[in-house]
Parts: structure tokens; sequence; C-alpha cells
């Protein structure tokens, strides 16, 4: 059995002394660990005799699974995604701790919870929108007095995102109102687009009445550790912006043989990023450029073919990834990765955003189109940028100039701003 560091031992001390509680960790500093060895001793205290573990489905079959044996080989598992009768099986199978995936929630929650006294829920933010279903089915059917979040993006996306991860965990933290906690915290900017924005000071207030319930890790030893990331903005123009100003000015661009339409905002900046890529869907893809593929072959040519991965948020850019690169692989090829067979590595942030252990196959991430979420940029990020990893490592963020890709850079930026001032206000 492997042993915690002393800050991870912090961490799981605070977990054992508080019956509801949230670590919030950077990506990589050994959530799992701390939490698996804080519930083993829940368990063998007699606290807690069945937990119930929340993940992401590829933390629920990948991490929840490879870790226990390290940290807590006493501790019986059970992992319940699958088939609705391999969900039962598990569900009732003498067992310590059963894993789920969020997407069977709503499923879990028609069924008898009392069996489980402990919950652990992993990547929390999951949970930060308390009109969903399943936060409502969860809410309803779920008696858990001990009740863990684990976080590395608790503010990723502004400030409202804590309401609802704090009242899963315990609802005196902030209330059992969003509408209250909204009223107390914000200002109501636009009534027809509910666009609330925090008032002068409330990230800091809001930060001080959790504090009590929240632990924030020091990275200590941990980020000494780590080698640096460095971020690179690799930039370029447009060759061609008539058909990117026609769709920005009048949300329509034609082509020879297609026309591209949005109906509203909302779309026109969705084929913004697409254009700012080179294609649009019309809804067939149709290329117009090819900048950014020319620019990353120049990369890849630059780094030597170092090992990469491709973050992409469009599937028209994974095909033509691989039309471009035959020898590219994707997210089936992980293990491959990890032992340095794979130059090329085409993932999408939310399949691979959390849970995968890449630092191992190389230390190059280049972004051909950036996602508008901080949670799912930074975890993408920190697959390679994690404990264990040997070397440097550069994340190179490709840039169309005068183009939507600046706007989402920047608000990436904004955001980051955001989550920086609520962690130091923890600390």
């Amino acid at each position: 059995m492997l042993s915690l560091r002393p800050y991870q031992e912090q961490a799981a001390d605070f977990l054992y002394e508080h019956d509801r509680a949230m670590i919030l960790a950077p990506v990589g500093a050994g959530k799992t660990a701390i939490t698996l060895t804080a519930m083993y001793d829940m368990l063998y205290e007699g606290h807690v005799k069945r937990w119930l573990v929340v993940a992401p489905l590829r933390v629920a079959t990948s991490v929840w699974p490879q870790e226990q044996p390290k940290w807590a080989p006493y501790m019986s598992m059970s992992i319940c995604v699958g088939t609705p009768r391999e969900r039962l099986m598990a569900y009732a199978a003498d067992t310590q701790v059963m894993v789920v995936n969020y997407d069977n929630l709503q499923w879990l929650s028609e069924l008898n919870l009392d069996i489980f006294d402990g919950v652990v829920f992993d990547e929390l933010t999951r949970l930060k929108n308390p009109s969903g279903a399943r936060f409502k089915a969860l809410t309803k059917a779920l008696k858990c007095s001990i009740r863990w979040g684990l976080t590395g993006s608790f503010t990723s996306n502004g400030l409202e995102d804590v309401f609802g991860q704090c009242k899963i965990i315990d609802q005196k933290l902030l209330g059992r109102s969003k509408g209250a906690f909204q009223q107390q915290y914000f200002y109501l900017v636009n009534k027809d687009y509910n666009d609330w924005q925090p008032r002068p000071g409330a990230l800091e207030q809001v930060m001080a009445r959790i504090k009590p319930a929240t632990f924030v890790l020091e990275p200590g030893e941990y980020k000494d550790k780590l080698p640096p990331l460095h971020t690179v903005e690799v930039r370029m123009d447009l060759p061609d912006r008539k058909p990117y100003e026609d769709m920005k000015k009048d949300f329509v661009t034609r082509f020879p043989d297609a026309t591209a339409v949005a109906i509203n905002a909302a779309v026109v900046t969705q084929k913004l990023s697409q254009m700012a890529a080179g294609f649009v869907y019309t809804p067939e893809p149709v290329w117009f450029s090819g900048h950014k593929f020319d620019r990353l072959e120049e990369l890849l040519a630059e780094n030597q073919q170092a090992n990469t991965i491709v973050f992409y948020n469009f599937i028209e850019e994974l095909n033509e990834l691989q039309r471009r690169f035959p020898h590219a692989r994707t997210v089936d090829s992980i293990d491959d990765w990890n032992a340095g067979r794979v130059r090329l590595l085409c993932l999408h942030p939310r399949s691979a955003g959390h849970g995968l252990n890449l630092q191992h196959g190389g230390h190059h991430i280049v972004w051909l189109s950036l996602p508008w979420s901080l949670e799912l940029f930074e975890q993408a990020n920190g697959r390679l940028h994690r404990s264990g990893q040997r070397h440097d490592v550069w994340c190179y963020v490709m840039i169309a100039n005068q183009t939507v890709d600046e706007k989402i850079w920047a608000a990436l930026h904004s955001k980051q701003a955001v989550s920086d001032i609520a962690m130091e206000s923890l600390k």
C-alpha cells in the first residue's frame, strides 16, 4: 500500500474530521488517493458502512478501480456502469464502496439509497446546476449525512457555479434557494437574458462563508515536483476573410456549391468558431482554408515530431487530422500513448478532460480550437501537466487573428482570474 505525502495527509485528515467537506485541489495532486485513504479510515472506525462514489464515466471505470488497490487494498469496490443488469449486480454486491457515473444518477435514484451512509462527488462541478434533473433526483433520494466533494475547478465558469456545488454538500453553507443567493451576492444586469453579475466583494464574502467546510490543497511538494507549463499563442491570419465576415455581418455565407446559414446569434458564434478553423457546416462541412492545419504541420516539424496531443472541438477537425496525418490515433489508444508508441493523439476535451493519466506518453499539447469552458481547458491540460511528468509541458494555443478565437481566449483568461481569487480567499 502506498503512502500519502504530508500535504495529502492533511487533506485526508480534514475529510475524516468533517462530515460535510470539499477538497479543492490542482489537477493531478492526488484527490483520489486522499479520499480513498479517508474513506477507508471511516469504514475501519465504523463511521460509514457503505460508500457511494459518483464520478464521470471515464473516471468511474478507469481511475477509481485503478487507484483503490494502491491506497485502500482491503476495501471492496463495485463499479455500477453498463447494462441495467450489470448495474443492478454492482448495486446488490456485498461491497463497501459502489462507484457510479453521473449519467446513471436518475436511474439510481429510483432504488433504495438508504444502503449508503456516505457519498463522494468526484468532479463536483458536474452538479453545479441545482435545477438539473439529476441534481433534483439525487437531492430527493439521497439522505447521506456524510458528504464529500472533490474538484479542481470550483469557480471555473464564474461565482454562480458555487451555489449548486455547496448545496449538494451542505445546504447550510449558502442556503437552500439559488434565488436568495443571487439576490444577496449578485445584481441583475439583463432581465431578458437572466444575466446576473457579482456585487463588489461578493466573491470574497462567499468564500469566507464556505471556508470552514473547504480544504484548499496547498501545492507544497507537489508544486516543487512539477515541471513548468509553458503556454504559447500560435497566431495566424485567415487567408480569405470574406466568408467569415459575411457570416459575422449577415448570418449567412455562400460558397459555389453550398450555403451556411445561422438562425440566431448563438449559432453564429458556433459557425464563426468553425470558420476560424477553416471550415463551416452547411450542414455538410465545407472547407475554405487550411491555415491551422498547415501551421500544425510546421509546428510538429519544428518540435521534431515529438509525441503530441491535439485537442479539437469539432468532428470535422478530427476528420481533417486523420486525413492529413494517417498515423493519428484517438482516445482508444491511451495505453499505446502512455507506452510512448503514439506520435499524434487526437482528443476531444470532453472525452479526455477528467481522470486520464497521460503524462507518461509525451509533453506537448496543441489546441486547434478552444472551448468556452475554463474547466475543460484546465482539466485537459492537466492530463499531461501532473504528478509524474518529467519534462516541461508545452501548450500551443492556435488563434486565428481577428476572429472569435480571440474572444474565447480572453474569456478563459477572465475566468482564470476569478478562479485564482476564489482559491486565494479560501486559504
